[in-house]
This record gives structure tokens, sequence and C-alpha cells, in this order.
């Protein structure tokens, strides 16, 4: 192809990481012309050591990704069929467990560079979705029935919807002139991989603490992923210690439950920030994932959620006429905006409750005994957080 020429599709998609890749697996296993944009290479397959991104799916989001025809691989997931929740002296502690809320489990945990590398395997199946790698776009405009893209290499894109999927830094919302509302958290989220002693594989647990959570996510084998969020300063100077310090002072802060420790394997942290785009739609135009959304990760559902834009709009580009069509795309934002504003009410108030003065603090101690002593509110509350319906009866 010459680097002028002009590429039409029905559904352009800027950024090939989990989220993009996913819908772009879903309409091209459907048959409609996609045409992904990634910046950076094509991901490879991962091996060795467990990587430090790790994600959890939770039912919906694997029935999308199901609906691809994408086969993720299970020697490198782990499901998970509990979630324990607790504050630091054990005054509030609440056990869900999928058993009781009508589900076989809550989900899995997956490596990214894992879910991403499976979701572009299937790309390569699927002869109606073409990848443009090592490009970025530089401008985009509207024409009649379609939006264009111009990308770095010279090739114009033409679709009828074009999607941003390229992350909180979207460079395709800032094409576009939608601004974002922010909001800093002054902590850090520290990932440390571990190898552990004791076996826990199926529960994933999370203890709050008046400085921020500390979680533990199951890997497969005796493995765990482990999160420690604190304040900015704290992290960052916990993160020089060497990995007998650092394997001390886990021992030492974490709950007893998680047992010894046999090796660390990888390390780093990030600021945790809150972001939302002012819109998620524009002229023949539309942002998922985290292009439209950035929340707390304490409750672990920026991907699912960020997975759930892609279905919600999936659906609609499939049952509708055109992938563009107006009234379409102010359904999906409708429908997509409540949800997320009401997700990212929720891992506020979590927050605030646990990390925020005394009498809050208490206030959430009491939230979690409350959730423990009703059953019924325990299974409409995981059957919502895994993207189901919480009134259907088993």
């Amino acid at each position: 192809m010459q680097e002028s020429d002009q590429q039409n599709h029905d559904v352009v998609i800027v950024g090939g990481g989990m989220v993009g890749a996913a819908l772009a697996a879903r309409l091209g296993h459907t048959g409609l012309n996609v045409g992904l944009v990634e910046q950076g290479d094509a991901p490879i397959e991962p091996s060795g050591d467990y990587d430090l991104r790790i994600s959890s799916l939770n039912a919906r989001s694997l029935a999308f990704i199901k609906a691809s025809g994408t086969a993720l691989p299970q020697e490198r997931s782990c499901p998970f069929r509990h979630i324990d929740v607790a504050n630091q002296d054990g005054t509030g502690h609440s056990l869900f467990s999928a058993e009781d809320s009508g589900m076989d489990d809550f989900g899995i945990f997956i490596e990214n560079q894992t879910l991403q590398y499976a979701l572009w395997q299937r790309l390569e199946q699927l002869p109606s979705v073409s990848c443009y790698t090592h490009c970025a776009p530089i401008s985009t405009g509207t024409a009649s029935n379609a939006r264009t893209l111009e990308l770095d290499n010279g090739t114009t894109l033409s679709a009828r919807l074009i999607v941003g999927a390229d992350g909180a830094n979207s460079t395709l919302r800032a094409l576009a002139g939608i601004s974002v509302t922010s909001y800093d958290y002054h902590q850090r989220a520290m990932i440390i991989n571990v190898e552990t002693e004791l076996p826990q594989q199926d529960v994933s647990w999370q203890v709050f603490t008046p400085t921020g959570p500390l979680a533990m996510l199951p890997l497969p084998g005796q493995r765990a992923s482990l999160v420690w969020y604190d304040r900015d300063e704290t992290t960052k100077a916990r993160e020089q210690l060497d990995n007998d310090a650092l394997k001390t002072a886990i021992e030492t802060a974490f709950p007893k439950r998680l047992g010894g420790i046999t090796r660390i394997v990888a390390r780093a942290s990030f600021p945790i920030k809150r972001q939302h785009a002012q819109r998620y739609i524009g002229t023949r135009l539309a942002l998922i994932g985290d292009a439209a959304h950035v929340v707390h990760p304490l409750a672990g559902q920026g991907l699912n959620i960020g997975l759930h834009d892609a279905d919600t709009l999936a659906e609609i580009i499939i049952k509708g006429r055109d992938a563009g069509d107006p009234i379409n795309l102010l359904r999906f934002e409708c429908q997509r905006r409540v949800a997320n504003q009401a997700m990212i009410a929720a891992t506020d108030s979590f927050h605030h409750l646990f990390t925020g003065a005394k009498p809050l603090r208490q206030l959430g101690d009491l939230s979690l005994q409350i959730a423990e002593r009703f059953p019924l509110a325990k299974r409409m509350m995981m059957q919502q957080a895994n993207g189901l319906n919480p009134f259907k009866m088993r």
C-alpha cells in the first residue's frame, strides 16, 4: 500500500491494548471491516515469570471475550471463587463466595500481556481486520458520512466510526477536543509479585488500613501479586528496600494468612489518580476504556468497565445499520456514563470511608458488618460487580 492511500473501514479503533483489541476482535468476528491502529509493536507471547501488570476479568468481560472467538491460555490465568474484605483490626469483615452468588467463580486473574497477546492472535485469524502498527494519529476530521484519521506515516483512514481506546493520555481524545476532569489521591500502589509458602489460589483478599488497602491477587501455583497502597513518600521510600528488607516489611505489614514469602519476583509502583472525560462521544467518534475514564484500582474494576464499554458499543454497532449513527452513540454514552459514574462514586466512597477520619472508618467497618449479615445484599453486590443482572434468580 502506498503511504498516500486512503483505507476505508466500517470502524477504526485507535489503541491496540486489551480494550481496543477486544473490541476489534468482537467486531471482526461478525465480519465487519475493522482497522486497528497501534503505536507500538504487536504483542509477543509471554513466558517465564509472571508480569507485574495483572487484571481481573469478571463474568461479563469473559463472556465478551469468548464471543469474539478468543481463547485464553488456562496455564497463565487463575480463577478465584472467594473475595475476602476486612479492616486492619478485624472489627469489620465480609466474605463473598461465588457459590452463594449463583456463580461457579467470580472470574480470573490474568496478566495484561497474556490477554493482549491472545486477542492479537485472534485478530490474525480474522480477514476483515487490518492492524496498523508503529503509527499514531496526528489529525482527524469529519466528512458527510465518515470520519477520517491521518496517521504519522502518511496513511489516511476513513470509517463510519472511529473509537478511541488509546489510554488515559488518549491522543484521539485530545484531537477531538474532549477535556477531562481529574483528581489526585496522593497515593501510590506498589505491585509486588511473590512466591509464597502457602497455596491460597481460589481467594482474593483485601485488608483496609488507614493509609490504604493491602491486597492479594492469586496467580497460578503458589504465586501472588501483592498490592500495597500507601502515601506517595512512604511508597517511594519502600521501593528503595532490597529484596530481603522488602520481604520482612511485607511479612510484618500483611496479614499472617499470607504466610511466608519464598521469593520476591519483581516490583514497581504507580500513582493513584481518577480521571473522567467530559463526554464519551463526538461526531462519528466514541471513547472507551481509560480514554474515557480512570477509576481508583482498589476494586480491581478498571479493565472490566473498559471491556463493558466495548461490549455495549459492539452490540449497538452490530445491531445498527450505521456504526456512527448519532442516536446510537448517544445511547452508548447514556448507558455507559451512568454505569461508570456509579463505579467512580463507589470506589471513591470506599477510599474515603477506610482512609478518612476515624468516624468515617468506623462507618466503613459497619458497612462490612452489615454486608456480612445480609446474604441477599452480598449476592446482589457481587452480581452487579460482575456485570450481571442482580435480580435474576438462580
